[in-house]
């Protein structure tokens, strides 16, 4: 394999949206209750120039449309029960991430690459989950890395048994790396491989085949060809079988978000993004409904994707990731709000009402997965509640995801919780952003949602709630909120992403936390580590006749 043919630059600004027509490596199908998602992917177009997408393996380009797809399935086909995931390539299922890519491009794009496709996948565990729609990863060839890490990611594994077909997570041994997309984890957490048998498998490069892979739990089933689609068939119709019933209805059609730039603007229907490089900042607004939103099931189903629950938060979405790929050097998030706090407050009303729906049920799950992007965003985040703001209901979650919120006390400035404040909207861990507030006392937990549910919250009754960090009056409020802005950009990037993915996810600790947290820890510094990205480093030397050099400390 040819070795990069360019050094690590600036990444291209590029849109996140797509959609099956647009897609280039994957197929996506749905007959009735099963979709099948096939991965295609063409060596000859890669995200960007300077590799080669051999053996099935993947960049963020491929990611992009695996993401659109398990979204679209959940919104626009949500009679879906089971979804067969194989490959087209004969004796390849999938070899990862493309290694060349990952070697040529900058530290912060690995990290970001990593988180994304960990999101992606987190996503297939999400949808088994919640929506019923059952994953199956039809192993038909050899099956690596990130390519065994989506594996993981679904409910079922079928391994081809042909004598050749393997199943490993070959970085450690191979790059000097972890894998990148929870695949440690999962295979302890998850699959509950036994540790002696898991540190064989992550430190074997060629894998583990046939009987063996079943009897350490590293898939559930083998099949000869000459029934491996016969196997992959059953297998799919039982796993279906588990499922809730599929509900009635069509689905929806998930149009195009991609915001209008205007110089440093980014705007969108309901969020507009200012970017400020001057002072390493992007303040971020969400624009509350301009009218009063449906409030009967099937004025909400009309709405479709222009509903404003789902439209806003698909778009925060958006903006998130622009913020992670495309600024990476904007430290800070300030987070604002405009507009009629009573037009939130009816939104969330009605998605409460009718949350037994699918739709609804499907805006809710999207509305808390983006939440939960933000949560995991590498950024300091600022809530700034000021004259004209609507932190009210889902957008409350805003000021309880952030490090720490400013409300200026004046007449008309409140906060007010609604019926999806508290726990509809979940951590990746599990508990609501306003209990991890209270960690030490649910009662007073408890109280702080009832008092801020019962009426809006002037500044001095929601610092006493617990719900806001610093109050100030409109003497002192913009000097404060200014000086804070200051000394938090002037602080160590790497110092505050360590501090605050410690701080974000107090309590108990589940296989997602551990997933992102051993990213932003051990692979964020085995990244910049000379054993694995220095000039004679095991990922800068991969496809070299030569050797890799490490330092053999051990630290």
């Amino acid at each position: 394999m040819e070795s990069p043919s360019h050094s690590p630059g600036p990444s291209p600004v590029f849109s996140f949206s797509t959609s099956p027509d647009r897609y280039r490596h994957l197929r996506l199908s749905v007959s009735g209750g099963a979709a099948r998602l096939v991965l295609s992917i063409r060596e000859d177009e890669p995200f960007r120039p300077g590799y080669v997408l051999k053996m099935n393996s993947y960049d963020l380009g491929v990611d992009l449309e695996l993401a659109d797809a398990i979204q679209r399935l959940r919104f626009e086909h949500p009679e879906v029960r089971v979804v067969v995931v194989t490959s087209d390539r004969d004796r390849v299922f999938c070899s990862g991430a493309n290694i060349h890519m990952l070697a040529s491009s900058t530290h912060p794009f690995k990290v970001n690459f990593c988180k994304f496709t960990n999101e992606t996948r987190l996503s297939i565990e999400d949808a088994s989950t919640h929506s019923g729609q059952k994953y199956l990863c039809a192993v038909s060839g050899a099956c690596a890395g990130g390519g065994y890490e989506l594996a993981l990611a679904c409910d079922d594994i079928v391994l081809i048994d042909d004598g050749s077909s393997t199943v490993s997570l070959p970085e450690v041994p191979l790059l000097g790396v972890l894998p990148g997309t929870g695949g440690l984890t999962r295979v302890v957490d998850k699959r509950m491989v036994r540790r002696d048998h898991a540190d064989v498998f992550s430190t074997l490069a060629e894998g583990i085949k046939g009987k063996r892979a079943v009897e350490w739990r590293l898939v559930d089933a083998v099949a000869p060809r000459s029934r491996f689609a016969d196997v992959v068939a059953e297998r799919a119709k039982q796993l279906a079988a588990k499922s809730p019933a599929a509900p009635a209805g069509p689905g929806i059609h998930l149009d195009d978000v991609d915001p209008v730039v205007e110089g440093n603007t980014l705007r969108y229907r309901h969020v507009t993004v200012l970017l400020d490089p001057a002072r390493r900042l992007a303040e971020l607004t969400m624009h509350a409904p301009e009218a009063a939103p449906p409030a009967t099931l099937d004025a909400l189903v009309a709405a479709g994707a222009s509903l404003w629950a789902l439209r806003a938060f698909r778009e925060l979405d958006d903006a998130l990731l622009r913020l992670r790929f495309h600024h990476e050097e904007l430290g800070l998030i300030v987070l604002k709000t405009r507009g009629d706090a009573a037009h939130i407050l009816a939104s969330d009303r009605a998605l409460a009402a009718h949350a037994d729906h699918w739709f609804v049920r499907e805006v809710r799950l999207l509305m808390a997965r983006t939440l939960r992007r933000l949560d995991a965003t590498a950024r300091s985040i600022f809530a700034v509640v000021d004259e004209g703001s609507a932190f009210a209901g889902s957008l409350l979650e805003l000021v309880l995801a952030a490090d720490r919120s400013y409300m200026l006390d004046a007449p008309g400035v409140t906060v007010h919780a609604s019926e999806l404040t508290g726990g509809a909207l979940p951590m990746t861990h599990g508990p609501s952003r306003l209990a991890l507030r209270f960690l030490h006392s649910a009662d007073r937990a408890r109280e702080a949602l009832a008092t801020a549910q019962a009426a809006p919250l002037a500044a001095a009754d929601a610092e006493r709630a617990g719900i806001i960090t610093l109050v100030a009056d409109d003497i002192d409020f913009a000097d404060e909120v200014r000086i804070a802005i200051e000394e938090r950009v002037s602080m160590s990037p790497d110092a505050l992403t360590g501090m605050e993915a410690n701080l974000r996810f107090a309590g108990v600790e589940t296989a997602d936390t551990k997933i992102f947290g051993r990213l932003s820890a051990w692979q964020n510094w085995i990244f910049i580590r000379p054993n694995a990205t220095g000039d004679r480093g095991a990922l800068t030397m991969y496809g070299r006749p030569e050797r890799p050099q490490f330092d053999l400390r051990r630290t």
